[in-house]
């Protein structure tokens, strides 16, 4: 029986749908977002912190933005202030604030007029870190003396004495567990 003879039930599971674009992804025609350029179009450049948990003591941009045809140098301080919630962690994960939070979390973002002079002029931004402790996994960070690495996220759902890194607390329960476990014929656990 050929592929195209099963009957799935579904709309496109198990079908060849026509794919517009395909003739030109093959034949390398096709254009992608790189190969546009406009008037007056900057490229970005992003510089990382390589730290997992770090405080972010001083960004100096002055070197990068000495290049020319380096227009901006975004950093935590150019985005709006005041903002909390929802907004603060959002604005967390666009550029890092007093802290870098993670391995890879952006720093700094360079605008220019080519991709390359983007990537030099971030090169050149030096950002000064005091490394601070960090966990690796989720057991390390919820243990009771774990290094807290986002201070004052806690919401009221926390039960008093939990670590500081638990965000949110919730527990479910449905039936008896305990009783399903005994009457079942295997029983497997792992942690995910």
């Amino acid at each position: 029986m050929a592929r195209d003879d099963v009957k799935t039930g579904y709309k496109y599971v198990g079908t060849r749908p026509n794919r517009p674009d395909g003739l030109d992804k093959v034949t390398g025609r096709a254009r992608y977002g790189a190969d546009f350029s406009l008037p007056g179009m900057l490229h970005a450049a992003v510089v990382r912190s390589p730290h997992a948990h770090a405080r972010i003591v001083k960004i100096d941009a002055s070197k990068a933005l000495a290049l020319e045809g380096v227009k901006a140098v975004v950093t935590r301080a150019d985005l709006p202030t005041g903002l909390e919630g929802e907004d603060l962690n959002l604005q967390d994960n666009t550029l890092a604030g007093e802290k870098a939070l993670y391995d890879g979390h952006a720093v700094a973002a360079v605008a220019a007029t080519s991709a390359l002079l983007a990537q030099d002029a971030a090169r050149l931004i030096e950002v000064t870190y005091e490394v601070l402790p960090h966990v690796t996994d989720v057991d390390a960070a919820m243990a009771p003396d774990a290094p807290v690495i986002r201070e004052g996220v806690a919401d009221y759902s926390v039960p008093e004495g939990m670590n500081g890194n638990v965000a949110r607390y919730m527990e479910f329960g449905h039936g008896d567990v305990e009783a399903g476990f005994a009457a079942a014929d295997v029983v497997r656990e792992h942690t995910y």
